[in-house]
């Protein structure tokens, strides 16, 4: 079909610029026509709009984003697909998507695989992939990342073993890095109200240990360089949480005034105070405020589909600038 053009290149047109304008309007055509034959299979796109740091004079000012996911089956193989790319008038289509991937997923003999690939739509010279493969029967999966481009590089492989005993699961997580030759593996207990995960490696050791008693959640994280402790604690209105660790206190204190209001107090051992204020408006829309003294304070008002936010500096009593987000998820 290029050999036809009225030019005179013997090679593939790349730099004609007697086809440069038919290249672009085939590559419009081109785009329309898939996305018209995929929308059997796709699910409705998401369109969010936030506004863009800085001072426009027009739409520039706009952020829309559009998501958009779709699937789809070939025989045994159900396959699943979706980009993200942001839709503001521009003559460079190619710098429109921001994030494309693609999941392929079958069952081989008793083995649930899968692999994916995500790519960067501003990079695309690159892939990150991921390799999955689990056997329920058997209570293993296995994992494999890696990226394409230059070459396929493994990245890192991991295996996960579950056991059911006396009421407890256990899991028995190796993994293994390939970029940093790390080696680690990862226990975890899981029995009602408790749950412990040991990683251990050949430098560092840490456990992280939860446990939960009528309205109070306990959690203890310990490793060689750092011991931490969180308590949240739930009576009637009032919910209070502790975070601990050798260098840093912290104490939120949330009341709830009545069905509208909530104020939250936290204040940490350096001094720091910051006090929350949530009024909530009815039909999934609220306001809240939380000041920072001299410091900040920031405003989120969510209004259903409508979020936004004011972000104010604070030295004394003055404001110093303020920086407005507005956005709106948008379903079709």
């Amino acid at each position: 079909r290029w050999a036809s053009a009225s030019c005179n290149c013997t090679t593939f047109p790349l730099s004609c610029p007697t086809l440069v304008s038919r290249r672009i309007t085939m590559k419009l055509s081109i785009a329309c026509l898939a996305l018209a034959s995929t929308c059997v299979y796709a699910g409705r796109p998401q369109l969010s709009i936030s506004l863009r740091d800085g001072n426009f004079d027009g739409v520039e000012g706009l952020d829309p984003t559009l998501n958009w996911e779709g699937s789809s089956s070939s025989g045994d193989v159900d396959l699943s697909y979706g980009i993200e790319s942001s839709v503001r008038p521009t003559s460079d289509i190619a710098s429109l998507p921001r994030n494309i991937w693609g999941k392929a997923a079958t069952n081989v003999g008793g083995w649930g695989v899968s692999a994916r690939a995500d790519i960067d739509g501003q990079d695309r010279s690159n892939a990150d992939l991921s390799f999955d493969a689990d056997n329920e029967d058997a209570d293993l999966s296995l994992r494999l990342t890696a990226s394409a481009g230059g070459g396929f590089n493994v990245r890192g492989v991991e295996a996960t073993k579950g056991l059911d005993m006396d009421g407890a699961r256990v899991t028995i997580n190796p993994r293994y890095n390939m970029e940093t030759e790390e080696a680690d593996v990862v226990l975890g207990y899981d029995k009602g109200d408790t749950s412990v995960r040991l990683t251990a490696s050949q430098d560092n050791q840490e456990v992280n240990v939860k446990h939960a008693i009528d309205n109070t959640k306990i959690e203890l994280t310990a490793s060689a360089d750092n011991q931490e402790v969180k308590i949240d604690h739930t009576m009637d209105r009032t919910n209070i949480k502790l975070t601990a660790s050798a260098d840093n206190q912290e104490v939120t204190i949330s009341q709830q005034l009545d069905d509208q209001n909530r104020v939250a107090p936290t204040i940490n051992n350096r001094g720091d105070i910051s006090v929350e204020w949530e009024r909530s408006l009815g039909d999934d829309s609220s306001l809240t405020a939380t000041l920072r003294p001299n410091e900040s304070l920031n405003v989120e008002w969510r209004d259903n589909d409508w979020t936004a936010n004011v972000e104010m500096g604070l030295d004394g009593a003055n404001v110093d600038g303020a920086n407005v987000h507005i956005k709106r998820d948008i379903t079709f």
